[in-house]
């Protein structure tokens, strides 16, 4: 099997959650467990391994809700704080972010702008 799509849905979460300031040791394990289930289902499924990153991201999306709330919050809307969300649902083959309230691609996965400096 070719892990480098894997590598590569890790290297882009990653990149996404130190741009937010949410890379916290938490944050890191719930990335490597969805890598690591993720494995598992692209070895059952080879085909899907185009959805891998975008699935890698809702996991962490998901884990994060229960413990920290929601991420990652858009920054390009006014009003009170929202979340981004992955397109295409399935999260594949090539995923972005896009803004839940006003529906607009916000950025790739992997390219979402940091936070100002506090």
């Amino acid at each position: 099997m070719d892990t480098q799509p894997l590598f590569d849905a890790r290297a882009r979460v990653l990149a996404d959650l130190e741009a937010r300031r949410t890379a916290s040791a938490e944050a890191v394990s719930f990335l490597e467990d969805a890598v690591a289930s993720r494995t598992w289902w692209s070895e059952q499924w080879p085909e899907g391994i185009v959805y891998v990153a975008g699935l890698v991201a809702q996991d962490v999306q998901d884990a994060l809700l229960e413990t920290s709330g929601r991420w990652p919050l858009c920054l390009t809307c006014e009003g009170p704080p929202h979340a981004l969300y992955i397109a295409p649902d399935l999260g594949g083959p090539d995923p972005v972010w896009v803004c839940e309230e006003s529906g607009d691609v916000v950025a790739p996965l992997g390219g979402l702008d940091p936070l100002p400096p506090a």
